[in-house]
């Protein structure tokens, strides 16, 4: 047993603040948390955190590991004058560049620098098509490597090989969520990563990929991980070739469920919300991923009943796209305050809650000790009723301490407990050869 002494204990939602309390932790699980527990454990190991913020873990809800490697990047990128020519010019060379070595360094970095930005979970969204059967186990590795935890999958697609590419897409996510079973059952590793059905976006799946999906999610048991609406032509190009709203066309095929993930969302049509909201899905907002895309603002957040926050692949910093929400949202003219974003950052375990069969997203008796240590010493008082205000205008990654993850402090007072210098020079020498074949595929 781990027991942390007097720490702040401070959730996001329901909004709680507790002084002075002890954490008393089995295992993978929160036993108690209350005062004095050193005295009613006194054989458990105890750590002394001199008020620090214990916060329930944070999840980065909407993620692009493959990208990790693509900071700074140094290929041959012809101008990007719109999204669809940002994905062809930049994102499907670079997916179709990745292989094994570049994959698991592009994982470990980005689950480095999660941790780091006091993430103790990522939901992964992955593509690499000249790398496809056994990617997903490369970032399993790499998450357990590091010690995160989180959920990946293969976006299927037709862009690059047709049917038989959406079909080699849809085995590996099958593939993958059997092993992750198979992993489970047998007990000999920690239960940190789970499984979605990947897909990219609705233009690049056609009806005969919407129904191998609907099979792997029937045979799987998981829920449907995909793009939609980030921009206009998703949507012109459904109306097009198949006179339907995006989601409407998804629920055809039986893809929308308590399960389903979809990202991005910005031109859903009134219907979809109303569909998204009546099969209790989520929708995961990107900020900064939209403002770097120029691909507009999404008006209807108020009217999402499940939203959750994400990145999209510029990063995991979770403090910091909760203050992009909040500040691009007041931009625009939206009715949130701080509140329903801290509230949307929270409801990334919920996610973790549907998918894992635990429960996350509490500091109490009987949720997993998945927990985020914040160093902060708050100039004003620090309340259930202001604690949005402290993150949106205050409280930030730079704070971090440390994490746990499963009951584990995998990060302690800044430091990991294996060499990431090591990793960093390896994955720098990764990258240089990804560079270099993403332009051999101009």
């Amino acid at each position: 047993m781990l027991i942390l002494k007097n720490v702040t204990a401070v959730q996001l939602f329901p909004a709680k603040v507790q002084e002075g309390v002890d954490i008393a932790i089995d295992n993978d699980v929160i036993v108690e948390v209350g005062d004095a527990l050193t005295q009613r454990y006194p054989q458990a190991r105890w750590k002394e955190m001199h008020g620090r913020i214990v916060m329930p873990g944070i999840v980065c809800a909407h993620n692009h590991f493959y990208s990790g490697l693509s900071r700074g990047i140094m290929a041959n990128i012809a101008p990007c004058p719109d999204f669809i020519s940002t994905l062809k010019n930049l994102w499907w060379r670079l997916d179709r560049a990745l292989d094994e070595e570049s994959l698991y360094y592009s994982g470990l970095i980005c689950s480095i620098e999660a941790i780091k930005s006091g993430c103790t979970a990522v939901i992964d969204h992955h593509a690499s098509p000249s790398y496809i059967t056994g990617s997903l186990s490369t970032l399993r590795n790499a998450f357990l490597k590091v010690g995160l935890r989180g959920m990946t999958c293969f976006e299927t697609t037709d862009r690059n090989g047709g049917l038989k590419e959406l079909q080699d897409g849809v085995e590996e996510n099958i593939r993958f969520a059997r092993q992750i079973d198979s992993a489970r059952q047998s007990g000999t590793e920690p239960y940190l990563v789970e499984a979605h059905i990947g897909a990219h976006a609705p233009f690049t799946v056609p009806d005969a990929g919407l129904e191998m999906l609907r099979e792997a999610v029937q045979t799987t048991g998981r829920g449907v991980h995909i793009h939609a609406a980030e921009d206009r032509y998703d949507v012109s190009h459904s109306h097009h070739h198949y006179g339907k709203d995006l989601l409407a066309r998804l629920a055809e095929y039986d893809l929308i469920g308590h399960k389903t993930l979809i990202a991005h969302g910005l031109y859903l049509s009134p219907d979809d919300i109303v569909l998204l909201n009546q099969q209790d899905a989520f929708l995961v907002h990107n900020a900064r991923s939209n403002m770097n895309n120029h691909v507009g603002y999404n008006p209807y957040l108020s009217n999402i009943r499940n939203l959750a926050l994400g990145t999209d692949g510029i990063g995991s910093d979770m403090f910091e796209e909760m203050k992009f929400a909040f500040f691009k949202h007041r931009d625009a003219g939206g009715p949130l305050w701080p509140d329903s974003f801290a509230k949307a950052l929270a409801n990334g375990n919920e996610l973790l809650n549907r998918n894992f069969g635990a429960r996350f997203g509490q500091i109490a008796a009987g949720y997993k000790a998945d927990l985020t240590v914040c160093d902060y010493n708050s100039p004003t008082p620090l309340l259930a009723d202001n604690i949005p205000g402290h993150i949106a205008f205050g409280l930030g990654s730079n704070s971090v301490h440390s994490v746990i993850v499963n009951g584990v402090m995998i990060y302690e007072d800044r430091q990991f407990t294996f060499d990431c210098d090591a990793i960093y020079r390896e994955a720098r020498k990764a990258a240089a050869n990804m560079w270099r074949r993403m332009d051999s595929l101009a």
